[in-house]
C-alpha cells in the first residue's frame, strides 16, 4: 500500500474511515461504540472529519465540545486507561499503515495528547 501525505480533506476522510473500520471490529472498543454509545455512523463520521480537519488543516470545520459525548458514554460504561490505550494503538496503526510525513507525525503526537488528557479527566471524574 502506497503511503500518502495527510494534507487534504480527502486524506483526512481516508484516515477517519480507516480508523473507524478498525474500531467497529475491535473486541474492546467496538461494543462501546455499538452497544453503549449506539453510534450512528452516518452522523458520527462527518463530525470526525470536521474534528480532524480542524486539527490538521486548521480550517475551523469543527464546532462543538468533543469531550462531552465521552462524558455521557462514561456515565453508562466507565472508560478506563485500557480504552484510551487501545484507541491510540488503533489510531497510530492507521497512521503508520497509510500516511507519511511531518503532518502524520504531528497528528500522532496530537492523538497521544488527546488520549492522555481525556483519560486523566475521566479518571478524576471517576475518583480514580
Amino acid at each position: 500500500m502506497t503511503k500518502r501525505l495527510l494534507d487534504s480533506p480527502e486524506a483526512i476522510r481516508l484516515l477517519v474511515d480507516s480508523f473507524y473500520e478498525k474500531i467497529q471490529v475491535d473486541p474492546l472498543l467496538g461494543p462501546i461504540f455499538t452497544d453503549v454509545a449506539q453510534v450512528d455512523w452516518s452522523h458520527h463520521l462527518p463530525k470526525m472529519y470536521a474534528f480532524w480537519e480542524n486539527i490538521i488543516l486548521g480550517n475551523n470545520a469543527y464546532h462543538g465540545h468533543p469531550f462531552q459525548p465521552h462524558l455521557l458514554v462514561n456515565q453508562k460504561h466507565t472508560l478506563g486507561v485500557e480504552h484510551f490505550e487501545r484507541w491510540l494503538q488503533l489510531f497510530t496503526k492507521t497512521l503508520d499503515e497509510r500516511f507519511e510525513g511531518q503532518t502524520a507525525d504531528d497528528v500522532r503526537l496530537r492523538a497521544t495528547q488527546i488520549a492522555v488528557v481525556w483519560n486523566r479527566k475521566l479518571e478524576y471524574l471517576n475518583g480514580v
